[in-house]
């Protein structure tokens, strides 16, 4: 009998189906399945009596709401979800850990762009944004002056759709010849890889800790090892002052020395004044940086964000673990990972804990835990909602079903520290940082927090990137890299259809990331322009 179900654990009494399995087959010696199960979806292997738990990856996933028989498909309404309790033992101790072998990668290197504080960047951009949203519309004005003239920006072939759509109506001619593929101008800069323009929707209005957040989170991506300088416009009454982002770089790196100007509207006498400096002083900014070069650094500098969006029921067992065994690779030569999105660690806590080389980092993360929660069901929310329509029709039922796959990202290696949203990484080794499970507020969080490169599983296949750190797309299975292949990077579908191992794709993972620090390899997020940023304002974000 070929493989056809997949149970992760032996304590589980649910199993994934890996190809969709109709009535009546035998999916394990003498289990038939008693309806079909499509694929990716979980099919009972044990006997469930109503109210006893459903356990997947060895934990606790939900409670059965009636009896479940062996083959039964499970559906949304046979479970609610539930997770295990968890503490802080008084005698904590972090829970032994066998590393994996990477000698292989022992003398590797990566070619980045060195700073003065000792971080290396995986890329050379210059970031211009604003400390309140009053200013977006001269961040867009700046955009559209610097992109073309520059070489960053791609000619759309939609503009030229649609202008060869119009002279067609005009004129009644066919559009067939006139609608020409994208193209890239020639790049002024060749060292600097972008100059990205970043907008958002605080910085007054809001609570003085709003502020404080997101000064916090500018300052991070100020302080990034992939920016080279930044031009920051502020109209000059806003509750999210220069001086707070001044004190929030200071707390990042009190040696901060890249290029960077505060441009006050209010102490310029019109609009034009303001952005005729801007320019000038960008223009400078950007030939200062252009003279920097890539040079070799060992893979102890990098820093990877870990993230996943539109998961499906494969993610928690090809991509998912792939990106935990390259993480943990990195973590063994010295490097560093970060793993947020709170939410989807529910029902793990306890694992997780077990894995903090402190008690202080294990009980910041209870209570940062238990405060996220505490905040959701003030709001008659939870981290049960969690799941979102899409990742339920693909076989994840519940918060905790889906959590015990998505923390698959972060390996199994020691937590070294335990982050609050916008901190910044310091401690190398795997860190987990407070922030919601949407994709974009969280992956703009991570990048915030210093990471260079976002590994980002996807299984039906999302269309996110960042102005700074390079995004890694990863697809949990080869329909989607065969159906969307200008989203995807990596596909580790392979380790569903049995042709590689988990090891395998997570050793061709550390190797393509290698090839994007160096900037051997544009990923598919980059080619694309997808330079998503959404700061969290603090509050109920699932």
């Amino acid at each position: 009998m070929s493989v056809r179900v997949l149970r992760i654990h032996p304590g589980d009494n649910v199993a994934v189906a890996l190809v969709t399995l109709p009535a009546g087959i035998e999916f394990l010696p003498g289990c038939l399945t008693r309806s079909p199960v499509p694929a990716k979806h979980k099919v009972v292997t044990d006997f469930i009596r109503q109210s006893e738990a459903v356990v997947m990856y060895g934990v606790i996933v939900g409670r059965a709401l009636r009896d479940l028989h062996v083959g039964d498909r499970l559906n949304r309404s046979d479970l609610v979800h539930d997770t295990s309790g968890y503490s802080v033992r008084s005698t904590h101790r972090p829970q032994a850990w066998q590393a994996p072998d990477a000698s292989h990668w022992e003398e590797t290197t990566f070619l980045g762009y060195h700073r003065s504080d000792g971080q290396v960047g995986t890329a050379n951009h210059w970031i211009v944004l604003p400390l309140v949203f009053c200013e977006n519309r001269n961040i867009d004005v700046l955009r559209r002056a610097f992109e073309d003239e520059l070489g960053y920006s791609r000619i759309s072939p939609y503009r030229q759709q649609v202008a060869a759509l119009a002279y067609a109506y005009r004129t009644g001619n066919s559009t067939e010849d006139t609608i020409e593929t994208s193209v890239v101008s020639e790049r002024l800069f060749e060292n600097v890889d972008g100059v990205h323009f970043l907008t958002h929707q605080l910085g007054c209005g809001g609570t003085r800790q709003d502020a404080r957040s997101l000064c916090g989170l500018l300052a991070g991506y100020l302080n990034h090892p992939n920016v080279c300088g930044g031009t920051v416009l502020s109209l000059g009454c806003e509750n999210a002052e220069s001086k707070i982002l001044m004190e929030e770089l200071h707390k990042r790196n009190p040696a901060f020395d890249k290029p960077l100007r505060v441009f006050r509207q209010q102490s310029f006498a019109s609009a034009d004044a303001l952005i005729t400096d801007a320019i000038a002083y960008t223009f400078s900014g950007l030939q200062e940086a252009n003279n920097l070069r890539r040079a070799h650094a060992p893979l102890s500098k990098l820093t990877l964000g870990l993230e996943c969006g539109g998961s499906d029921g494969f993610s928690g067992i090809s991509a998912n673990p792939a990106m935990g065994y390259a993480t943990d690779l990195l973590v063994t030569l010295g490097g560093s990972a970060i793993l947020g999105e709170f939410p989807e660690l529910c029902g793990l806590e306890q694992s997780l804990i077990d894995r903090c080389t402190h008690a202080s980092a294990a009980a910041r993360f209870v209570d940062l835990m238990e405060s996220y929660a505490t905040l959701a069901e003030a709001v008659g929310s939870g981290f049960e909602m969690n799941p979102s329509p899409g990742n339920i029709r693909d076989g994840l039922l519940t918060d905790a079903m889906k959590s015990a796959g998505a923390a698959r990202k972060g390996g199994t290696s020691p937590i070294t520290a335990v982050l609050d949203y916008p901190e910044y990484s310091t401690e190398s080794g795997l860190n987990l940082l407070c922030t919601p499970g949407g994709d974009v507020e969280s992956t703009t969080a991570i990048a915030g927090a210093g990471a260079q490169i976002m590994l980002f599983s996807t299984g039906m296949g999302t269309p996110t990137g960042n102005p700074v750190a390079q995004v890694i797309k990863i697809s949990s299975n080869s329909a989607l890299a065969h159906r969307l292949p200008d989203l995807i990077d990596l596909d580790t579908g392979s380790i569903i259809e049995g042709d590689e191992t988990v090891e395998s794709a997570g050793a061709r993972l550390l190797d393509l990331i290698v090839r994007v620090a160096s900037g051997d390899y544009v990923t598919a997020a980059t080619h694309l322009g997808q330079h998503d940023f959404i700061p969290w304002k603090r509050g109920v974000s699932l």
